[in-house]
Parts: structure tokens; C-alpha cells; sequence
């Protein structure tokens, strides 16, 4: 029944911007924890980015931090990621997952995944 769909994925220039977009269905949405997670080719999964279900605290991983930014519209359950500054390591394709409730420090991990979404960084 849970269902998270991403979209917004491309192929981009080092240094330019894409928006992704994660549409969830089939639970509470506005009262669960949302996040991201990448993986590049040939590695495992990198966690980027998650945030509390009301936004009040965000977090993101190093290898994006100034440059990506997440966050929700509730209205529309729906989560957003915007990647700004883009690097060829960036490339990976990326996924919208659901953590297994909510937590003030995001601690709860997510689990279920979206189908993802390719992300594509090259001059």
C-alpha cells in the first residue's frame, strides 16, 4: 500500500541545479519522518539527507551539505530535494524513503524506498 514516487531526475552540467520530487501514498504522511538516499554506481546506498515530519529539524550528510537542500509540503504529500552546485560525484540514482516514524534527531531510518530517480552529473 506505501508507495513513494520520485521524479525530476536528469542529465546536468557540473554546476547546475535539478529539483527532485518524491509523491508518497498510503500512510500518514504528515506525521512520519521523510528522507533520501543515493547510490552511485558499482557502490552501496549513501544516506543524504532526512527531515521531522512538522520540518522543524533537517539533516544532511557532508558530501551535500550547503549545497542540497530537502524539504515537504504536507498539503501535497510530497517531499522535495534541491540540488544545487552539482558535481559529477553527485551521480547516483536517487531514492525517496519513509522512516518508521518520527524522531526529533531523524533516528528512526527508513523502511520503504521509492523506485528512484536517475541523477546524471557530466561536462
Amino acid at each position: 500500500e506505501v508507495q513513494l514516487v520520485e521524479s525530476g531526475g536528469g542529465l546536468v552540467k557540473p554546476g547546475d541545479s535539478l529539483e527532485l520530487s518524491c509523491k508518497a501514498y498510503g500512510f500518514f504522511f504528515e506525521g512520519i519522518d521523510m528522507g533520501w538516499i543515493r547510490q552511485a554506481p558499482g557502490k552501496g546506498p549513501e544516506w543524504i539527507s532526512a527531515i521531522h515530519y512538522s520540518s522543524r529539524t533537517l539533516a544532511y550528510a557532508d558530501s551535500v551539505k550547503g549545497r542540497f537542500t530537502i524539504s515537504r509540503d504536507n498539503a501535497k504529500n510530497t517531499v522535495y530535494l534541491q540540488m544545487n552546485s552539482l558535481k559529477p560525484e553527485d551521480t547516483a540514482v536517487y531514492y525517496c524513503v519513509k522512516h518508521y516514524g518520527s524522531s526529533y534527531y531523524l533516528a528512526l531510518g527508513p523502511d520503504y524506498w521509492g523506485q528512484g530517480t536517475q541523477v546524471t552529473v557530466s561536462s
